[in-house]
């Protein structure tokens, strides 16, 4: 099992962690970890580990066996030995760029009041696909209701229900083809807006911003057709 240090603050860029098992595969299972794994759309992270003057790039990191995390270097070499303290070090401005654009996609799930059938995240721009018939007919009226909302500044926090909870509330669930990860029988919720204020709350396991004016201006990019009831929508940062 890895603690999952990017669960409890998104904004921590260097840990230590102890070493605590390698993968046949070359991979780093830390006891702690402020490297996000991929998924969700969310692609893993990136950065480096540090140990005894030595240092390793780390490409990407994934889920591994239950609730541990595996840390993939960028080359085959030497790994820090098992029970070795080492200092994780993540590529900021690549984990930073993904938040934004995670939490500007969900403000597109609220301007676009459809279903969502895949997304996709990147660190300058991102995508979600709608179960809908048509297009939206005023991109410009789209675009400035989201950029409406980064200048609002809304907050972003987190809540946490039971299976129960999401069972009896299906309406939160905006994605139709995936399911929200259950943990330990608990789900996450990330939430935009305080009180009356709350425009949207649904599962997520990623990572965001605390608050929507961190994501800067947005612009949309191509809306193409996938299919009779399927529109993509690209989403890019501007700035």
């Amino acid at each position: 099992m890895t603690d999952m240090l990017f669960r409890q603050d998104a904004y921590l860029r260097e840990a230590s962690a102890t070493v605590t098992a390698h993968t046949t595969e070359g991979g780093i299972v830390l006891d702690q970890s402020i490297f996000y794994p991929t998924g969700g759309g969310q692609p893993g992270d990136s950065g480096a580990l540090r140990w005894d003057g030595a240092d390793m790039g780390i490409a990407t990191t994934i889920k591994g066996d239950g609730e541990a995390i595996i840390l993939v270097p960028s080359e085959p070499r030497a790994l820090p030995p098992i029970g070795a303290e080492v200092e994780q070090v993540l590529d900021w401005d690549r984990r930073f760029g993904h938040m934004r654009v995670h939490s500007a996609l969900h403000l597109l799930s609220v301007a676009v009041p459809f279903g969502v059938t895949g997304g996709s995240i990147g660190a300058t721009r991102g995508r979600l696909d709608f179960d809908m018939e048509h297009a939206p007919e005023d991109r410009d009226a789209l675009e400035e209701m989201l950029n409406g909302y980064v200048a609002a500044d809304l907050r972003v926090s987190e809540d946490w229900i039971t299976g129960a909870d999401l069972d009896a509330n299906p309406g939160m669930v905006k994605t139709l083809s995936v399911q929200p990860p259950r943990n330990a029988g608990r789900i996450r919720l990330v939430r935009i807006g305080d009180g009356d204020d709350v425009i949207d709350l649904q599962p997520c396991g990623g990572t965001h911003v605390a608050r929507t004016g961190e994501i800067g201006a947005l612009r949309i990019g191509k809306i193409e057709k996938k299919g009779r009831m399927n529109r993509r929508i690209y989403l890019h940062l501007d700035s």
